[in-house]
């Protein structure tokens, strides 16, 4: 299941590149490499890839099972639906939140930028308050 997620996710994003100009195909696999188990691996690797490219969920459907999609579904942020409403829901899953603090844990490293600007700050501020709230789930 992970060698297939992987496959896609090199075909879909393979083209992209992220905020830096890096090849996007890098920030998946970054998530997925710290994580320890094949459902969260998966999921890691296909994190964006309903939101960022033309994959849909029935089309996932089809090659994953419901575990891997229903934290999908929770992972993929709806470009109208409030961030912190959507880091609320995913915090009501463990495995959708294991995966999303690695992303943002991820998504907060400045150093991966050249000359990070206030707009990159403001951005990790925010990345790190819903760091503190996921965290704050998985100790109750």
């Amino acid at each position: 299941m992970t060698k297939k997620a992987m496959k896609l996710m090199f075909e879909k994003h393979k083209d992209q590149v992220d905020k830096v100009g890096v090849p996007y195909v890098f920030h998946p696999f970054h998530v997925a490499e710290t994580l320890d188990d094949e459902i969260s691996v998966t999921i890691a690797l296909l994190h964006d890839i309903v939101e960022d490219t033309d994959m849909t969920f029935e089309q996932l459907s089809l090659d994953f099972p419901k575990e891997v999609i229903e934290p999908l579904k929770l992972l993929t942020h709806e470009k109208n639906f409030d961030y912190f409403d959507y880091i609320k829901k995913i915090g009501t899953n463990q495995i959708a939140r294991k995966v999303k603090l690695a992303d943002l844990r991820h998504n907060s490293d400045l150093s991966r930028m050249d000359h990070p600007t206030s707009y990159d700050y403001e951005r990790t501020e925010k990345y790190l308050k819903c760091i503190d709230y996921l965290e704050s789930l998985e100790e109750k």
